[in-house]
């Protein structure tokens, strides 16, 4: 399905005055070639693309800026982003949808992406080149996995390294959901009931989410001790019925929602 300004707009808050006016040039500059650019990067289903929005419209400020407003001085020196030379901080602040920050990160997308960002850092704002970065930080970071299972929490430290702003992105979450669905993109079916001895894709999104809270849990698709254990385990730290069963509440849980409410 093609994804164009009505969608980014349904997705996005909306402003007034000034701040509406730069909204509306970056989201007409990047609603020709938002389908085609995410499909590219294989962010073509229903969730992947629910949770790129949601991040995506978080980290530029409701498609306000592909410009972090500080100056970038904070990034002075820090040689962990590549930022050997005086002026490095300013020069490479952060920029994009997803912002890019420092030298070495500008150079290895600019190689990824056949730009020269390194010698030309301004392109990165650019909204049609930051939309390409952020699909761009997207793929190298393996987020499809996490968006797959519908896991916010762990998309959101992909995407900003800690859970900053996480009631937001939930909410944009929630909006870019409703947006697809009502543009004809089916949501993916209800979470099925899981117990020991279960296999399948499902079972396979179970253990993704079990093995980033514990060590050990190989995702093979089968519900054996390994996983019955480690279920039970998240289950009691959760406050639930530790039954090995994952019913809605436990996979509330799991999504990081509390799942003691969950219907």
């Amino acid at each position: 399905m093609e994804l164009g300004e009505d969608f980014l707009r349904a997705v996005a808050p909306r402003f007034r005055g000034r701040q509406a006016a730069a909204q509306g040039r970056i989201i007409a500059a990047i609603a020709p070639v938002l389908s085609p650019t995410l499909a590219a990067h294989g962010i073509d289903r229903f969730l992947r693309i629910a949770h790129f929005m949601a991040q995506v419209v978080h980290e530029c400020a409701g498609f306000r800026t592909t410009e972090e407003f500080a100056s970038g001085a904070a990034y002075e020196g820090r040689a962990d982003l590549g930022n050997l030379r005086p002026g490095d901080g300013v020069r490479y602040k952060g920029r994009g949808l997803i912002q890019l920050t420092g030298r070495a990160n500008y150079a290895r997308a600019g190689a990824r992406l056949g730009l020269p960002l390194e010698a030309e850092p301004a392109l990165a704002a650019e909204p049609v080149t930051s939309l390409r970065i952020a699909c761009d930080y997207w793929v190298d970071r393996g987020i499809n996995a996490p968006a797959d299972r519908d896991d916010l929490e762990a998309v959101t430290r992909r995407v900003n390294g800690g859970l900053n702003g996480l009631a937001d992105r939930r909410a944009l979450l929630v909006r870019a959901r409703r947006a697809l669905v009502t543009r004809g993109l089916a949501a993916p079916p209800p979470d099925p009931v899981l117990r020991p001895g279960a296999t399948g894709p499902a079972v396979v999104a179970l253990q993704g989410f079990l093995a980033a809270r514990a060590a050990g849990i190989v995702a093979d698709g089968v519900f054996g001790p390994a996983t019955e254990a480690a279920l039970r385990t998240f289950q009691t730290a959760a406050g639930l019925s530790a039954d090995a069963v994952t019913g809605p509440r436990t996979w509330a849980a799991l999504r990081g929602r509390d799942g003691r409410r969950a219907e």
